[in-house]
């Protein structure tokens, strides 16, 4: 039993110990809230909503071509992973007219992964913007009405992200072009913010059974 506990202590807890805080403590409390109540996509596109919905919101812009790239990081790093979860979705907002180059794209999405909850909106320009404008971030569109950062919505319309990152203090969208940070920050947030949606659920069936 003493050489059982000795090779416990010397070796499972360090392993133990390690694994929590490699883990990181945004993994082990909800994803903060950065912008309550943004604007609803629907007043950009009524084929959209983002309410009761947690969404990957992106701005593809007009230059769809230079931006497949973006979509195939987030095809392949984050949609796979976790479009077959309840309620998870991507919606992109590029401007109206671009409805030929999203059904190219989409196309192409489609021989890596079923599509199905790729959504993209249409929208003027203003209307882009303005919706752009209610995430209040520190971020900003380009001249075609893109970024190349997207933001984790939740299903109450909140902008979810991290308050403490490393690197950028607030931190208010990951960039699609990073591998890196869609492998190592934004899978780990969707993780969280899915995860709360889940134990809300499961905490809401025990009351209704005990009721």
């Amino acid at each position: 039993m003493k050489k059982t506990f000795v090779l416990v202590v010397l070796f499972i807890l360090p392993i133990v110990a390690y694994l929590f805080f490699a883990s990181g403590i945004n993994n082990f409390g909800k994803l903060p809230v950065l912008t309550k109540d943004i604007p609803d996509i629907s007043e950009v596109d009524a084929n959209c909503v983002l309410q009761d919905k947690i969404t990957i919101l992106g701005f593809l812009g007009r230059d769809l071509e230079n931006k497949k790239g973006v979509a195939f990081n987030l095809n392949q790093k984050i949609y796979k992973r976790f479009y077959e979860f309840n309620d998870f979705q991507f919606v992109m907002v590029v401007p109206k007219g671009s409805e030929k180059k999203v059904e190219a794209l989409k196309s192409e999405l489609g021989k890596l992964a079923d599509v199905v909850k790729w959504n993209f909106a249409y929208g003027e320009e203003a209307e882009i913007q303005r919706l752009f404008k209610g995430l209040e971030t520190d971020l900003y569109l380009d001249g075609d009405l893109a970024t190349p950062y997207v933001f984790i919505i939740d299903k109450d319309r909140n902008l979810r992200g991290r308050t403490d990152d490393e690197e950028e203090g607030t931190k208010f969208g990951f960039n699609a072009t990073s591998v890196a940070d869609l492998n190592n920050k934004m899978e780990d947030d969707v993780k969280i913010i899915l995860a709360e949606y889940r134990l809300a659920l499961k905490k809401n069936n025990a009351e209704r059974k005990n009721q």
